[in-house]
């Protein structure tokens, strides 16, 4: 049987299904609340709790199940199953046994990876990244993160580092990133970045409609309200979608120089502005890259929505070769 469960730990939920990868669908999922304040040792129990209880809610017998795949937003080390620094939880998971700790209650073999990774070959396995050997993934919300297929094979580099691509530099001397570089595409082009964009066009007296829609509440101003505004036609919410267009665009024109990529595909939920964020992002590649024959490098939009980690972490923990075994 090709069942395995793919297993999301985010900053507010944690998130689990199991996978049939024959047919590239969730079986049946479900989710917790991560209250990561309470520190790792809760957090991963609720994790086994949440992973048990999907087990016996799917009708799988557990020794159908072939493995487990975790992925986590920060820097983990896949070969020791360790988490390493996840900045948005308290106390950062450094060196916490992740792996260990759930093969061991669950009796199964983990593999993890970063969240966006998973995504990234999630896309490239079951979505729009289908069928190509070379693809970008850009996941765009709270931050801008990335992931890299170069010859059919996700590339890891140093503990799974590589393919953080929201932190090339796109402006010298720029904006201070919370990586602690200056100039990243994060700074510019993330869900906060954009917010931030708006609330200080309301501020500056502009003339638009983006204040009105949040009743003036400016701590309600989201990537969606400005979405909104531009496609009812406020000039300074489409030239916020530009300016962002333009500094992904700029992210890409990097990447295409550097491995050709055949498709780039941008999930996350800034991406769903869709053709506000698409057109300014291909006028860019076409002004900025002379090199290679950008008209081949397709730029669309993620395929699988929510479900993409998990199919990528079921995906993950089936493809690596030395997962964590149960001790």
């Amino acid at each position: 049987m090709d069942h395995y469960i793919g297993c999301d730990l985010g900053g507010t939920n944690i998130k689990a299904g199991v996978v049939d990868l024959k047919s590239g669908s969730v079986i049946t999922s479900s989710s917790t609340p991560t209250l990561a304040k309470e520190g790792p040792e809760a957090v991963m129990d609720r994790m086994i709790d949440l992973i048990r209880a999907l087990i016996e809610n799917s009708g799988i017998e557990k020794d159908q199940l072939q493995g487990l795949g975790i992925s986590a937003p920060g820097v983990l080390d896949p070969e020791r199953g360790k988490t390493l620094f996840l900045p948005n939880f308290p106390g950062k998971w450094r060196d916490i046994p992740l792996g260990r700790t759930l093969s061991n209650a669950l009796r199964l073999p983990v593999s993890i990876l970063n969240d966006v990774r998973a995504i990234t070959y999630g896309e490239y396995k079951f979505g729009a990244g289908r069928g190509v050997e070379r693809l970008a993934c850009y996941a765009i919300g709270t931050g801008v993160g990335g992931g890299l297929i170069i010859n059919s094979r996700l590339v890891l580099g140093f503990q799974g580092t590589a393919g953080e691509l929201g932190h090339q530099t796109v402006e010298m001397d720029g904006l201070r990133c919370g990586c602690g570089n200056y100039g990243c595409l994060e700074a510019y082009a993330s869900g906060p970045a954009i917010a931030s964009r708006a609330e200080k066009a309301v501020r500056q007296g502009l003339t638009t409609q983006l204040g009105e829609l949040v009743d003036y509440d400016l701590n309600k101003l989201s990537p969606k309200v400005v979405a909104q505004a531009a496609r009812m036609g406020d000039e300074i919410a489409r030239e916020i979608w530009n300016e962002v267009g333009r500094y992904l665009g700029t992210g890409i024109a990097n990447v295409c120089v550097s491995i050709g990529p055949e498709r780039v595909v941008l999930a996350g939920g800034v991406a769903e502005a869709g053709e506000l964020l698409l057109q300014p992002i291909r006028d860019t590649l076409h002004e900025r890259v002379h090199v290679m024959p950008i008209n081949k490098v397709d730029v669309v939009l993620s395929s699988l929505g929510s479900e993409a980690g998990i199919l990528g972490m079921a995906s993950w923990a089936a493809a690596t070769q030395h997962p964590i075994q149960p001790s």
